[in-house]
């Protein structure tokens, strides 16, 4: 079996794979003080509660944008399951171009979900993934990432607001029914997902505006949030969630066979 680790901003999800099936997927806080001993028995306890044990794992396959945490998880990962440790960034060797000015400032989250996008949407690709920042990822159907657009987060947006201002509470992001709310709670909940909603949507027109050649590329959300983003929107046309695990498991898959 292989594990898979996406390490952001605010989340760590991680999935078990069986071949090219995702078996299960967790989401712990991300914790940048976390020892190794902490990440280690924290990440045990849903291998076993999965009905699996450490041993069962081949191979691990890790995407990080906080390198505080990587350093806690590898040495945890090291001793908890003694397996093939990978690490992706923009140099591992990948069939993916980063055909953009800066390919070594390319997030390795940004990496696996375009991998995952090619795989299993095969084509052209805007992927929008909803995390602590909204990224807006284009990826061509001849495997190039020819870059994008970042945006404030759902979370970070709101979060933001409350902070800034003196008579607004902490609301739950639920769905909103209408866009004149009734209550302080709806008119925050309006304002930042419709609000969200139609900036993802006046993206997407922007991008596909710009993009190279006649193709029309599908649009494609990801991430914890995109479920109750994208019903709102007009552009987003599929959504998976673990877009970045099935990246990572491709990843995995194309080093191990040139091993």
């Amino acid at each position: 079996m292989l594990l898979t680790i996406d390490v952001g901003n605010s989340e760590v999800t991680s999935g078990l794979f069986s071949r090219d099936e995702l078996l299960v997927r967790w989401r712990l806080t991300t914790i940048a003080d976390r020892t190794p001993d902490e990440w280690a028995v924290a990440l045990e306890s849903f291998i076993l509660r999965a009905g699996h044990a450490p041993a069962e794992i081949a191979a691990c396959c890790i995407a990080s944008v906080v390198p505080g945490v990587t350093q806690s998880l590898l040495p945890a990962l090291h001793s908890m399951i003694g397996a093939r440790i990978t690490v992706v960034d923009p140099q591992t060797d990948l069939p993916l171009q980063l055909d953009v000015d800066e390919p070594l400032a390319v997030g390795a989250d940004r990496i696996a979900l375009a991998l995952g996008a090619l795989a299993l949407y095969p084509g052209a690709s805007i992927v929008v993934g909803f995390g602590t920042a909204t990224t807006f990822n284009c990826i061509t159907s001849d495997r190039r990432f020819i870059g994008g657009s970042i945006m404030p987060g759902l979370r970070t947006s709101a979060d933001q607001l409350v902070r800034s201002a003196a008579k607004l509470t902490a609301t739950d992001l639920l769905p909103p029914t209408r866009a004149i709310g009734r209550t302080t709670e709806d008119n925050i909940r309006g304002g930042v997902l419709f609000g969200a909603a139609d900036a993802v949507d006046g993206m997407i027109r922007r991008l596909r505006a710009e993009w190279p050649g006649s193709e029309r590329p599908r649009v494609i959300a990801t991430g914890g949030l995109a479920a109750l983003v994208a019903p709102l929107t007009t552009a987003i046309e599929v959504v998976n969630p673990d877009l970045t695990l099935h990246g990572l498991r491709v990843a995995s898959e194309v080093l191990q066979h040139r091993r």
